[in-house]
């Protein structure tokens, strides 16, 4: 199932890209989704951990977002956190796939919802709303309206994630 939608919203396009979002809220987005994956990473690292490529991802999206990598890096690193939930049980699958999606802020603004969606996916259907305020705690005064509002809007991709 696709997380990001058909036809994309403006306000999570670049300025460069015709869009209305800044670098600025752009680095927001990216560190609120870096945020949420690496508040479930735990749940990957305890089954496997010598392997590195979520974390590694993380502190990919950290440095393109202080300007130490190019975008290409970070799209680069979104595979290899992607890669390593593969074949995974749910919970360390979903934490990966979150980190993945964190990294991808870089290249699309739009998966950071991805990312918060996966983490609710990884702790689980009794924990998500709890897991869901608490990334809804985490966001940005800047960009809190812009994300809420998607939710709203894309929930019904992202398995209905940010739902009551």
């Amino acid at each position: 199932m696709p997380i990001l939608p058909t036809q994309r919203d403006p306000r999570l396009i670049t300025v460069r890209r015709g869009g209305t979002l800044t670098d600025e809220d752009h680095r927001l987005l990216a560190e609120w989704a870096l945020r949420c994956a690496e508040h479930v990473l735990h749940l990957f690292e305890d089954d496997h951990p010598d392997d590195s490529r979520p974390r590694d991802a993380l502190e990919v999206g950290r440095a393109w977002i202080r300007g130490e990598v190019p975008m290409k890096t970070a799209h680069a690193a979104a595979f290899q956190a992607n890669a390593a939930a593969r074949g995974l049980p749910d919970p360390a699958k979903f934490a990966a796939l979150s980190a993945g999606q964190a990294v991808a802020v870089a290249h699309v603004a739009a998966h950071d919802l991805g990312a918060a969606a996966y983490a609710i996916r990884a702790v689980g259907t009794e924990a998500r709303l709890a897991e869901r305020d608490w990334q809804r705690e985490l966001l940005p005064a800047a960009v809190r309206e812009l994300v809420l509002d998607d939710q709203r809007l894309r929930s019904p991709i992202c398995w209905h994630a940010f739902d009551d």
